[in-house]
C-alpha cells in the first residue's frame, strides 16, 4: 500500500479527521489552515514518542493511539489554551492493516475526549516513532507561562501524582498486581486525561504553570528557573493514590510522585486568596508548597528539614558517571 492511500484510509477517513469551525480546511491539501477568533493567539507544541524509549516496542496500539495524543494535548491544558486540532508524523518499521486501524481507534477516542481534529501529517517508513504537533487557541497575554510565579503565592498540583511511574513497571512485565490495584495505575499510563477544562479555568488566576512530564521536582524546577523565585514543596502535601501506595508501599510511591513522570498534571503557582474560590468550583486543586525569593527547588520533611533528592525526574540525556 502506498502513503497517500495508507493515509487516506486510516487517518483521512478516521472519525477525528475533518474539518469546520476554526478549522478551516483539513486533510487533503499541502497544509491545513487554522482561523482562531478574532483576539486569540494560536498555541502549538510538538511531541515525538520512540518505540523502546517512550513506550514498550510490543505496545497495544489502541492504548498506544490514545497515550501518543494525550501526552502532546497536555501542553495545551499547561497553557490554558482550548484544543483545535493536531497533525501526525508517523513512522512504520512495515505495513499492518490491523495495526494501523487499531492505532487510529485509540487516536480518535482520545481526540474525541480531548475536542481535536486531525488536520494533516506525514508517513514514513523506518522504526516506530509518532509525533504529534497540537494546536489551540487562547485569548491575548491570558496563556499560562512558566515565567510568572511570584514570592509569596502557593504552589499547587491537579491530582494524585505518581500513577503512570507506579505503572511502568506493570507495563514492562516486571511486577504483577491485583487487577483492582493495577487497572487505575495502567489507566494512567495508557490513557492519561488532560486537564485542558483546569488549565482554562487556571487564566487570570493561576501566575505561571506546566504539566508535570519528566517528575514533580524536575518540573517544579522550570517554573522555579524561568520566575526566578524557589519553590519549597512538602513532603507530606505530595498527593499519592491508594493504589500507588498498595502496589509500591509507601517508600517507592512517594519516590514516584516526586521524580518518576508521565502524570501530565498540571503544576502551577497561584495567589493564596483564589484557592479557595477555585476549590468550592470543584476544580481538583491541592496547595503542596510555597512560592518564595532565591532559587531551585527545595522538598522538605514535617520538621522543615531539607530532605531533595539528587534525583529529581527523567532526563533524556542525562550524564551517566
Amino acid at each position: 500500500m502506498g502513503e497517500f492511500e495508507l493515509i487516506g484510509r486510516y487517518f483521512a477517513a478516521a472519525p477525528c479527521a475533518g474539518h469546520g469551525g476554526e478549522v478551516a480546511l483539513g486533510i487533503g491539501d499541502d497544509c491545513a489552515l487554522l482561523a482562531p477568533a478574532a483576539g486569540e493567539q494560536l498555541a502549538v507544541s510538538t511531541d515525538t514518542l520512540v518505540s523502546g524509549v517512550h513506550f514498550p516496542e510490543r505496545a497495544d496500539p489502541f492504548l498506544l493511539g490514545q497515550r501518543s495524543l494525550a501526552v502532546a494535548a497536555s501542553d495545551l491544558a499547561a497553557m490554558g489554551a482550548r484544543p483545535l486540532g493536531f497533525t501526525l508524523a508517523l513512522t512504520l518499521p512495515a505495513f499492518s492493516a490491523d495495526w494501523l486501524e487499531r492505532y487510529a481507534a485509540g487516536l480518535s477516542r482520545m481526540a474525541e475526549r480531548c475536542a481535536l481534529r486531525l488536520i494533516g501529517g506525514d508517513t514514513t517508513r523506518g522504526p516506530l516513532s509518532l509525533t504529534l504537533t497540537v494546536f489551540g487557541s487562547v485569548p491575548a497575554r491570558q496563556a499560562l507561562v512558566r515565567s510568572g510565579a511570584r514570592a509569596g503565592e502557593l504552589f499547587c498540583v491537579g491530582g494524585p501524582l505518581g500513577d503512570a511511574a507506579g505503572a511502568l513497571p506493570l507495563v514492562l512485565g516486571q511486577l504483577q498486581a491485583p487487577a483492582e490495584l493495577a487497572e487505575p495505575l495502567l489507566a494512567r499510563y495508557w490513557s492519561p486525561e488532560p486537564q485542558l477544562a483546569l488549565g482554562q479555568a487556571l487564566r487570570g488566576h493561576a501566575s505561571a504553570a506546566l504539566d508535570i512530564s519528566d517528575g514533580l521536582l524536575a518540573d517544579a524546577g522550570h517554573i522555579a528557573q524561568a520566575s526566578g523565585v524557589a519553590i519549597r514543596i512538602e513532603r507530606s502535601r505530595v498527593p499519592v493514590s491508594d493504589a500507588l501506595r498498595a502496589v509500591h508501599g509507601e517508600a517507592a510511591a512517594l519516590q514516584a510522585a516526586l521524580a518518576g513522570g508521565d502524570d501530565y498534571i498540571l503544576a502551577f503557582s497561584l495567589p493564596g486568596e483564589a484557592l479557595a474560590p477555585l476549590q468550592a468550583a470543584g476544580w481538583p486543586i491541592l496547595a503542596i508548597g510555597q512560592v518564595l525569593a532565591g532559587q531551585g527547588v527545595q522538598l522538605i520533611d514535617d520538621a522543615g528539614q531539607d530532605i531533595t533528592p539528587a534525583v529529581r525526574g527523567y532526563q533524556h540525556f542525562r550524564e551517566t558517571p
